[in-house]
């Protein structure tokens, strides 16, 4: 997402002092006063997302990500560093550094800091936590950041040791990478639902008809179904573009208490949950622990699936979304092909940013692209088409860490417009 920060759309200067990497900003403006109907207390004010790139500069390093995503959403919200006192990261090429490696060089004086590895579920882990921070009032304004330097050299070392299960278990099965595992999910999937390719294919075509409106967005060109239909298979039935693409950037977001929002719009976090090891993979991946919240989340919140104006699910692959719809309540009636012609060709706002498929997959950053795409359109910053009219709720969820087969990690949040 491009930073409005009236800097060209440019990340805001990092400053390099030695091994110290220091960010500025503008003072912090409060309002007391300020009162909102928030389930947990913790409101969103900044989410940016440091553009992607497919090819990134061989010098970049994901240090140096992780601390322009936190200066560019900082200089957004008009947040001084000296304000910072809790700081959550992301990242599975920071290594050997860690959270307080990356507070030292940005010159952060904390009193909360959390580091998460769950990728694709990492956003909204991340975001549970400093919520609960904001309401114990163990920090004040927490920065989330999540990004990593990720070319194909970088996926396939994090592929090879990604955990003991698969480099032990799948990998020796020729099962190198998540793709083929998902061929066979979406194999079974498609077997359970009587489901065509074309099915899958139409999320695909729906996303990218979102990232062409999207200036962040890696993949922006159009693609049709019939462009779709006739890519390579990558693992059948997976073609191209039901893969996503691994690039190189970061996204982050600040959270603080309601009595500190100020005249900015801030998006309330009204409930979140979330699901590890629902089932110990013993079923067949395709129902997640979304199915386990979904009835907890929507009576937390007090909202219900049809008030979402917005909708952004964990994307790595497109049978995913539909699981993920259907199990958070969008497909009452379960007519997954019907909810997939609905994405096609009535522009359901699900996944407006182009959604990992089309605006890439920046490592841990997954787990954030959604968290930091729904926070700016219910902002209303979005802009031009791919704004949603009067956006006051959004719906967030977060998949992933494949233990063995399939993602073992689940959660979702609803936000809403205050």
């Amino acid at each position: 997402m491009p930073s409005k920060d009236g800097n060209g759309g440019k990340p805001a200067a990092v400053i390099c002092i030695g091994n110290l990497l220091f960010f500025g900003g503008s003072p912090f403006r409060t309002n007391r006063g300020a009162t909102l109907a928030c389930n947990t207390g913790a409101v969103l004010i900044g989410a940016s997302e440091l553009r992607y790139t497919r090819h990134p500069d061989p010098a970049t390093q994901t240090g140096e990500l992780l601390a322009s995503a936190i200066a560019q959403v900082s200089q957004e919200a008009g947040i001084a560093p000296e304000e910072i006192d809790g700081l959550g990261v992301s990242s599975f090429t920071f290594g050997p550094d860690h959270a307080v490696d990356l507070a030292f060089r940005c010159g952060m004086n904390l009193g909360w800091i959390m580091e998460d590895t769950n990728g694709g579920a990492s956003g909204i882990n991340l975001l549970q936590h400093a919520a609960r921070a904001i309401e114990s009032g163990d920090a004040s304004t927490i920065v989330l950041v999540s990004g990593d330097r990720m070319t194909a050299d970088d996926f396939r070392r994090l592929v090879d040791e990604y955990n003991s299960a698969a480099r032990d278990c799948t990998a020796p099965l020729g099962l190198k990478g998540p793709n083929s595992m998902f061929a066979l999910l979406t194999q079974r999937h498609q077997r359970r639902h009587g489901l065509d390719s074309d099915t899958y294919g139409r999320v695909a075509v729906a996303q990218r008809g979102w990232a062409e409106l999207n200036p962040g967005a890696v993949y922006r060109s159009p693609l049709s179904l019939d462009e779709y239909r006739a890519a390579p298979e990558v693992s059948t039935p997976l073609r191209r573009y039901d893969c996503v693409p691994p690039v190189t950037g970061a996204d982050a977001v600040i959270v603080t208490s309601a009595d500190r929002v100020g005249d900015r719009p801030g998006v309330a976090v009204r409930a979140i949950q979330g699901s590890v090891n629902h089932d110990l993979h013993r079923g067949d991946g395709l129902s997640t622990g979304h199915a386990r919240i979904a009835s907890g989340l929507w009576d937390r919140s007090g909202c219900s699936p049809d008030e979402m104006d917005v909708i952004s699910v964990y994307d790595d692959y497109p049978v995913m979304v539909l699981i993920q719809l259907a199990e958070l309540g969008f497909v009452p009636d379960g007519d997954l092909s019907a909810a997939a012609r609905r994405l096609h060709e009535d522009r359901w706002p699900v996944n407006t940013s182009g959604g990992q498929l089309s605006a890439g997959q920046a490592g841990a950053a997954a787990g954030m692209h959604g968290l930091v795409e729904a926070v700016t359109q219910l902002q209303h910053r979005v802009g031009g088409r791919r704004q949603v009219a009067d956006a006051a709720k959004a719906l967030v969820s977060g998949y992933g860490m494949v233990t063995y087969r399939y993602g073992s990690c689940a959660n979702a949040a609803v936000l809403e417009r205050i």
